[in-house]
């Protein structure tokens, strides 16, 4: 095991110099590359969703040669068109007290301490930029009659700091990214690769030199070259199955970057978001999210009594459990997403859950809507009401909402340091798809911050430290000993799972990889499920590669070939949740273990032993990984015991 440096900065003395100075200062010091000379360099980014988008497009605005690959049919299509609530920034437009070192102490208390200051500080410093940067592009945020940018609040805090557009903040976000990089691509600066699925890093005396593709449509494997490569790839929250995210959504491109040699971090931090729609059966395929703004006007709540099957109109008001106000009463319905969460299963699981299946709680509008007036409420959440209903074939302004917890976000990720590059030289990694900023939960409206922070004002700046003194390093070829190697790897895996030719479909393995994850390691986890799982995941991996069934062929489209290779890197990945989960004997943030809670059911961390980021190395195919540590040190917020009461 070893400890690894964050490369955060230090004073002449060794110690870390004020956070509040500290990203500034950094940006003078580190080293530049001449305007002249950017374009000698050549970078890949993976992935076009907000940070690749937006990293992509200000790396050709300055001058580097990119190419930008996506498997989608455009980069619109990435997953954070999905967001909808809104994006976090301290700019205290309401005189409420927000500044950036109370977002920077909320963002650092609701990860439950374990994330690293630094980088957490930074993004509260560059959140006001972010919005400057939007509104000029044309985002059409919300405004207040008079004009001004309107905020509203999120759970985890209580100031208004979210700026949004209607309940379609990502998808405005990432038309405006969008733009930017077309920008670039008619400049002819940016070239995007579209139906491109990274399957392979190269990796060329310890630098990341490269990566070998597969084009989704006609089957071609194609090398592509760098000075250095950008991953950009988002979550993995798809591999408990049932999630919020789009089906498309996988780990693939990062997975093959740890098996590269690239450290994964804190892989047991999933997030389970408060208000999604209940399954419905057990074939569903997918969750849908309904956004936290939600939880502004709704007021969550369940029957008293357990099975209680009247309708909620015949429920009078001494019969019901508001029970996020009564356990919380300064945040009240605004609570954390992990807070929400776990109460929510508390209560479904005592059987005082509502709907069909009694796998919900109510999220209720009715108050909201006499007290403000139904046009007010509705000119909030229409687009979120109207999508509710086209769902489930229920009006929520006459009937409550019914929502429960769902796989969302993942905290974990690759290990970066200050500079977001991983342990791989030359391979950084941004937005969700690195572990960096939002310890073991993530606070609402806060993913869209972190991926246009990292591709806008971090990353710009950090890969040209990288790059300046790599001016006359020189091609590697695309002809290398390496891609070769990589490029083999990658037939030979596809001639594996099409010559399988077994029984079972890919979905059959992935909902059950699912079931094992979400019993055993979702909101809450215990020794003995743990170690149970560590038993059932391999063995299903095992069946996986004996049975399963993809049909077709490797030369054209074949859409259970690309599941195919995606569940099989879930398989391994699902493990290492497990394995992670299991090593931390601890409860924080979307961490539960049974076996660390307060007398009040609360997580309880043990700061003594875990405050650490947990890093873990490829070991080799079925071996274990090692695990490394970074020590998290704690000078601007102390730790405390979390309470929202």
């Amino acid at each position: 095991m070893s400890v690894l440096d964050p490369k955060v900065p230090l004073d002449d003395d060794g110690n870390e110099v004020a956070i509040q100075t500290m990203w500034e200062d950094h940006k003078f010091d580190m080293d530049l590359v001449n305007p002249a000379n950017k374009r000698k360099f050549s970078v890949i980014v993976v992935g076009t969703g907000l940070a690749g988008a937006s990293a992509a497009a200000t790396m050709g605005e300055l001058g580097y040669d990119v190419d930008a690959f996506t498997f989608h049919d455009s980069p619109r299509r990435a997953h954070s068109i999905a967001a909808q609530g809104g994006i976090n920034a301290a700019k205290n437009y309401r005189g409420d007290g927000d500044s950036i070192f109370r977002l920077f102490y909320d963002t650092v208390k609701g990860g439950d301490f374990r994330s690293r200051e630094a980088n957490v500080y930074r993004l509260a410093q560059v959140s006001n930029d972010i919005i400057d940067q939007a509104a000029a592009q044309g985002v059409p945020f919300a405004r207040e009659y008079g004009g001004m940018l309107a905020n509203r609040s999120f759970g985890g805090a209580q100031v208004s700091r979210t700026f949004y557009a209607r309940g379609q903040t990502g998808q405005q976000l990432l038309l405006g990214a969008y733009q930017a990089l077309e920008r670039q691509v008619a400049a002819g600066k940016v070239r995007t690769h579209t139906h491109k699925e990274m399957l392979d890093i190269v990796v060329v005396d310890g630098r990341a030199r490269g990566i070998i593709c597969r084009d989704l449509i006609t089957g071609e494997i194609t090398r592509h070259e760098a000075n250095a490569v950008v991953l950009a790839t988002g979550g993995y929250s798809n591999a408990f199955y049932l999630s919020t995210n789009a089906m498309a959504c996988n780990a693939t491109a990062i997975w093959r970057a740890h098996r590269r040699g690239a450290f994964f971090a804190n892989a047991c931090y999933t997030q389970i978001h408060p208000t999604a729609i209940p399954a419905s059966d057990e074939f569903q395929s997918k969750l849908t999210l309904m956004s936290e703004s939600l939880r502004n006007d709704g007021r969550i709540w369940v029957p008293t009594e357990v099975g209680d099957d009247r309708a909620p109109s015949d429920i009078p008001e001494d019969e019901r459990d508001y029970y996020l106000e009564r356990k919380y009463p300064s945040f009240g319905n605004l609570v954390p997403r992990d807070v929400a969460s776990r109460n929510a299963k508390i209560v479904v699981d005592e059987g005082r859950g509502v709907g069909p299946l009694k796998n919900g709680v109510y999220l209720d509008f009715a108050d909201a809507i006499e007290r403000l007036g139904f046009d007010v409420v509705w000119d909030r959440y229409s687009n979120l009401f109207e999508m509710y209903e086209r769902i489930t074939g229920e009006d929520p302004t006459k009937r409550p909402m019914r929502i429960f917890p769902a796989p969302h976000y993942t905290m974990g990720g690759l290990w970066v340091d200050y500079h977001l590059m991983t342990t791989v030289d030359g391979l950084f990694a941004i937005g969700e798809c690195n572990f960096s900023d939002h310890g073991a939960n993530r606070l609402g409206a806060s993913a869209l911050m972190q991926g246009l922070a990292d591709g806008y004002f971090v990353l710009p700046y950090t890969i040209g430290n990288f790059l300046a003194d790599k001016l006359n390093e020189g091609e590697v070829g695309l002809d290398h000993d390496a891609f070769a190697a990589a490029e083999e790897v990658v037939t030979a895996r596809t001639k594996k799972l099409l010559a399988i030719d077994g029984s079972r479909t890919v979905d059959h393995f992935h909902r059950e990889l699912g079931k094992i994850l979400w019993d055993y390691c979702g909101m809450a986890r215990n020794e003995d499920g743990l170690v149970k799982a560590l038993g059932e995941i391999p063995a299903l991996r095992e069946e996986f590669w004996a049975d399963v069934k993809v049909p077709g062929s490797g030369a054209t489209l074949n859409s259970s070939l690309e599941k195919a290779g995606r569940v099989a890197d879930f398989l391994e990945l699902g493990e290492l949740m497990v394995r992670d989960a299991l090593d931390r004997n601890e409860s924080a943030g979307g961490h539960f273990r049974e076996e660390s809670q307060t007398d009040e059911g609360e997580a309880k961390r043990d700061d003594e032993n875990y405050s650490y980021v947990s890093a873990w190395a490829w070991q080799g195919q079925g071996e274990a990984q090692e695990l490394h540590k970074e020590p998290l040190a704690f000078r601007y917020v102390p730790p405390s015991q979390r309470s929202y009461k």
